[in-house]
């Protein structure tokens, strides 16, 4: 796992398809990051995929592509439960966890304490599943020290097997996003010292929200040894624009755009309560556009419009793997 660079979230179907067909042409190894409310155990807005089924469809096209559920844990699914039902799934079938507790705490010690009952739990059902901790700053926020102490924490909690499972630690140098920016404020040293604490503990870093930030950026806390980033909102943006250009040359298909966007809600979670939807009707579709795409108001009477759409987002999606791998 140390050899993948980029974790990618599977915000579409076309999104998912043009990272396969990527990585069998290029042999590029690449993550895959479901969140549990884009495809879960009992489905998900992404094609409606359960988490066998987005399995199944993945690695019967590409064997080599790494699946890591993202932010497993409490307050991350559609529905408030505590997240153990959907880890039953996860253990068999995804190729990594990312334990993520953090919503539900409000300190370092409890964070470290439910993670390691969760990963306790998973460890019951699969000893071979591998583990990421940690979480990004727009969750839960800490520094270095307190990286430490937490993943010195987790290492007393568990058994010697159980940690040796863990592979990835996230670690935090200034990203978050804020509708279709980052709104981080990068800090070298910081970065520099995380990256320090992972490999104190043998970990491998990785960093979430890499979004909308200039691939040189990436390239260079690649350099200063970070292994891998997440990569999500904005490759489901990139879909997003494809419709947006073809749509604002109809004001009625525009409307119809808007108004499905609008209806979904998946906007409200990504703007502050200033935020006027009717004021921002372009703004809104190109925050929320990517969760709508599998809706069958959608597809019948938006991108049934549109001949071989699909193809043009994927050309677009490709343009940006490219220059991630360049």
């Amino acid at each position: 796992m140390s050899d993948i660079k980029y974790f990618i979230g599977p915000m579409t179907k076309n999104v998912v398809d043009a990272i396969i067909e990527f990585s069998n042409e290029t042999g590029e190894l690449i993550g895959l990051i479901p969140s549990r409310r884009q495809i879960e155990h009992d489905g998900g807005y992404v094609y409606n995929w359960s988490t066998v089924d987005f399995k199944d469809y993945v690695k019967s096209r590409n064997a080599n592509i790494i699946l890591c559920r993202d932010h497993a844990g409490p307050g991350q699914g559609d529905i408030e439960d505590d997240g153990y039902e959907s880890l039953k799934t996860d253990c068999h079938t995804m190729d990594m966890i990312h334990i993520d507790p953090w919503k539900r705490v409000t300190t370092i010690k409890a964070a470290a304490e439910k993670t390691c009952l969760m990963i306790a739990s998973c460890y019951r059902s699969n000893p071979e599943m591998v583990y990421e901790i940690g979480t990004e700053e727009s969750i839960f926020q800490y520094q270095a020290d307190e990286l430490n102490n937490f993943i010195s924490l987790v290492k007393q909690g568990t058994t010697p097997e159980e940690f040796n499972q863990i592979r990835y630690v996230v670690i935090q140098s200034g990203t978050s996003l804020k509708g279709n920016l980052n709104t981080g404020q990068y800090d070298k040293d910081r970065l520099l010292d995380m990256i320090q604490v992972a490999n104190k503990w043998r970990l491998l870093s990785k960093e979430h929200n890499g979004d909308y930030i200039p691939v040189d950026l990436i390239k260079e806390k690649m350099s200063l040894g970070l292994t891998s980033i997440n990569i999500a909102p904005e490759f489901g943006q990139i879909e997003t624009k494809v419709y947006l250009d073809k749509v604002k040359k109809d004001p009625e298909l525009f409307g119809k755009l808007y108004e499905i966007c609008y209806i979904s809600s998946r906007w409200q979670k990504w703007v502050d309560s200033k935020f006027d939807p009717e004021k921002n009707k372009e703004q809104l579709i190109n925050i929320c556009g990517h969760y709508i795409v599998s809706n069958l108001k959608f597809v019948t009477e938006i991108k049934n419009k549109f001949l071989n759409i699909d193809d043009e987002i994927k050309i677009e999606l490709r343009k940006k793997l490219y220059e991630l791998y360049r």
